[in-house]
C-alpha cells in the first residue's frame, strides 16, 4: 500500500486534523499532530543515547513507498538507548517521507506545522524478542526517531545519499550501500518529545515508542528534490513520481505526548511574576 494518494497532500493542507484515517479499534496509531502546549514535560526522561557502527548500513532499497537506508542488525553495533527505553534497540532501518512541494511532507505535524520531510529510523528491542517480525507485533517492540527536515543550507550528511538515489530511482532497486553513519542526520539539540504509537505503513501494528526531536535540520531545494525524482513504479510502467508518501494524521485518543524538555510557554509564565518583584524592591 502506497500512502501517497492523489491530492492527500491538498486534503491535509491548513486543515490538518479534520479527516483522521483510522484502523478498526486502534487507540495507538500514528502519526498525530503534538500540541507544545498539551505536552508534559517529564524530569523523569533520560538523554537519547546513540550508538552507531557506520560499517553496519549495507544497501539502498526503492521498495515502492520510500527509500529505505537498511542495517546489519544481526549484532548489538548500532543501536540506541536511555530516553523513554527500558532496554536498548537495535537499528534495522532508515527512511524519509515527503511532499510534492515544501508545505507538507512530514508525517507528524507541531501545531498543525507541517515540514516537507520528516526521517524515522527504526529500532527494534532484540533485548526482549529474537526476531524483528516478533518485536513488530509488540507494544514494546519498536523504537522509531523523528527528524524534521525543514529548507536551509545544505546537509552534507545527507548528500552522500543523496548522490547514491539515481541508481534506485525505480521500485524494486537495490544498490549496496557501506559505511555510513546515521548519527550525522541527528540535529544537535538532544530535546524530543516521546509518546506509545505505531508504524506508519501497513501493518500499522501498536508497537512503536516514538521518540520525535525537536529540532529540525536543514537540508536544501536539490536534496528534497532528489527525493522527488524516485518512482513508485518499477521499470518499464507508467513513471508516478514518488511524492506524498506519507499517512494523514491520526487522532490522539486519551494519549499523552510526554516531553524531555520544559516548554517555553511554561517557562516564561514563571519568569514573569520573578522580574516584576525585582523591579519593585527599592
Amino acid at each position: 500500500v502506497v500512502w501517497g494518494l492523489k491530492g492527500v497532500g491538498s486534503a491535509l493542507g491548513p486543515d490538518c486534523m479534520k479527516h483522521p484515517l483510522t484502523i478498526p479499534g486502534g487507540t495507538r496509531q500514528s502519526p498525530i499532530n503534538i500540541q507544545w502546549r498539551d505536552s508534559v514535560y517529564d524530569p523523569f526522561l533520560k538523554p537519547l543515547k546513540i550508538s552507531y557502527d557506520p560499517a553496519t548500513c549495507l544497501h539502498i532499497w526503492n521498495n515502492g513507498y520510500s527509500f529505505l537506508v537498511e542495517f546489519d542488525d544481526s549484532t548489538d553495533r548500532s543501536i540506541i538507548d536511555g530516553g523513554p527505553l527500558e532496554n536498548q534497540y537495535r537499528l534495522k532501518q532508515f527512511h524519509f517521507h515527503w511532499g510534492a512541494i515544501n508545505d507538507w511532507g512530514s508525517e507528524h505535524t507541531v501545531d498543525c506545522k507541517f515540514y516537507p520531510a520528516e526521517l524515522h529510523l527504526v529500532h527494534w528491542n532484540a533485548v526482549v524478542y529474537p526476531t524483528f517480525e516478533e518485536a513488530v507485533m509488540e507494544g514494546d517492540g519498536l523504537a522509531v526517531i523523528g527528524v524534521f527536515l525543514k529548507l536551509g543550507a545544505r546537509h552534507e550528511g545527507l548528500q552522500t545519499l543523496v548522490d547514491a538515489l539515481p541508481a534506485v530511482k525505480h521500485k524494486d532497486t537495490v544498490i549496496e550501500f557501506d559505511v555510513f553513519d546515521p548519527s550525522c542526520l541527528m540535529p544537535s539539540c538532544p530535546d524530543y518529545w516521546t509518546y506509545a504509537g505505531s508504524l506508519t505503513t501497513p501493518p500499522l501494528t501498536e508497537s512503536v515508542t516514538w521518540i520525535i526531536k525537536k529540532q529540525p535540520i536543514e537540508v536544501d531545494e536539490d536534496q528534497l528534490e532528489a527525493f522527488r525524482m524516485l518512482l513508485f513504479t518499477s521499470d518499464g510502467e507508467e513513471e508516478k513520481r514518488m511524492v506524498d508518501n506519507f499517512r494523514p494524521l491520526q487522532p490522539l485518543m486519551n494519549r499523552t505526548v510526554r516531553s524531555s524538555f520544559q516548554s517555553r510557554h511554561l517557562l516564561n509564565a514563571e519568569e514573569q511574576p520573578k522580574d516584576h518583584a525585582e523591579q519593585m524592591r527599592p
